[in-house]
Formats: C-alpha cells, sequence, structure tokens
C-alpha cells in the first residue's frame, strides 16, 4: 500500500470512530495504535545487517545492537516487538542474542 493511501486510510479510520473529534485524553493512545511496525522484509534486512556487522565465529548480537539497526529504519525508537522479532530470525540462523548485554542491574547495599 503506497503512502497516500495508507495515510488515507488512516483518516477514515480515525473519521469513523471519532466523527466529532478526538477527545484529548485519546491522543496518546491513538499515537500508540499508529506507530510503525517494521516490515517482514525490513526485519529480515536488519538481521541480515546485524549478521553481516558481527564477527566471527558467531558473535553474540545484542538487544542494544539490534534496537539500534531498527532505530536506522524507521527513525523512531524500536519497539520491542520489532525486536522479539529481529531476535527470532537471528535465533533461527543460529546466532546468539544477548537480551542483557549490560548485565544484570546491580543493588548495592549501605
Amino acid at each position: 500500500m503506497d503512502r497516500p493511501t495508507f495515510l488515507k486510510s488512516v483518516l477514515n479510520w480515525l473519521r469513523a470512530g471519532y466523527p466529532n473529534g478526538v477527545p484529548q485524553g485519546d491522543y496518546i493512545p491513538l499515537v500508540a495504535l499508529l506507530r510503525r511496525q517494521l516490515s517482514e522484509e525490513e526485519v529480515h534486512d536488519v538481521a541480515i545487517t546485524l549478521i553481516n556487522e558481527a564477527r566471527p565465529p558467531a558473535e553474540q548480537i545484542s538487544k542494544i545492537d539490534a534496537g539500534v539497526a531498527i532505530t536506522k529504519v524507521t527513525e523512531e525508537l524500536p519497539a520491542e516487538s520489532d525486536v522479539a522479532r529481529v531476535r527470532t530470525v537471528l535465533e533461527g540462523a543460529g546466532w546468539p542474542f544477548d537480551d542483557h548485554p549490560l548485565g544484570p542491574p546491580t543493588t548495592t547495599d549501605e
């Protein structure tokens, strides 16, 4: 679907759901619903990019690396669902994925 057609369908959807305009308290939930999601092709492209940038043999790819690569595509902070989709593709290709590259949070008792 091209961008003008997509935008027209979004506007029609909004007008049908809110014939008298969008109430102020509904703006944030609507923006969350309209947030960009990676297409299947983009998920695979991100995974391939991460694999190509990883050092052999099968260097772990971190959640941070995946988030940065996704941000380059969407120009937004990555959604957890997109990171999970990229992770699934990477693991399916045999690449280890590090969910906690910075390690578990540490606490200090004083």
